[in-house]
């Protein structure tokens, strides 16, 4: 249902440390009306222009917060990512992305927030691997977007 919303149209931007770039990001929010607490995040989908990039290549900014990885963010168990709010994902890649559009296909991953299934206990040991159907909340499938690359980066 809000799969069309999930990236915003104007957020894709190259990412600098220490004046190289280093990867590129993306304005996002949750696909769920209730929002999350962030330990049940699991992690993306992401393909771009037909080269996929892994969770351990992704990192996550919300709340105010330094961006981190899906490791340390499944252990923010009292933390709440709200409906509404924008998180950025960060995706590592040498050099970032060249100017122009670009073709970004998404899948969030946000494991189940109540109730019990069978497969819970072990998700939490081994969370599903996003862009593979489990885990993925109320974006069931994956989403394509057409983005062109901002000027400037941070």
């Amino acid at each position: 249902m809000f799969d069309n919303y999930l990236i915003r149209k104007d957020s894709l931007e190259n990412v600098l440390k220490d004046e190289k770039v280093v990867g590129f990001k993306f304005s996002v929010r949750i696909a769920d009306y209730r929002g999350c607490f962030l330990s049940l995040h699991n992690g993306y989908y992401i393909e771009c222009d037909g080269i996929e990039y892994p969770r351990d290549l992704q990192k996550f900014e919300i709340n105010g917060k330094e961006p981190r990885d899906f490791e340390e963010i499944k252990k923010c168990v009292w933390e709440h990512w709200d409906y509404d709010d924008e998180g950025y994902v960060y995706v590592e890649k040498e050099g970032g992305l060249a100017p122009g559009m670009h073709n970004i296909k998404l899948q969030q991953s946000v494991l189940a927030a109540y109730g019990y299934m069978p497969w819970d206990e072990e998700w939490l040991k081994n969370p599903p691997v996003p862009g593979h159907g489990a885990g993925s909340g109320k974006t069931a499938s994956i989403c394509s977007f057409n983005l062109e690359l901002q000027e400037g980066g941070k």
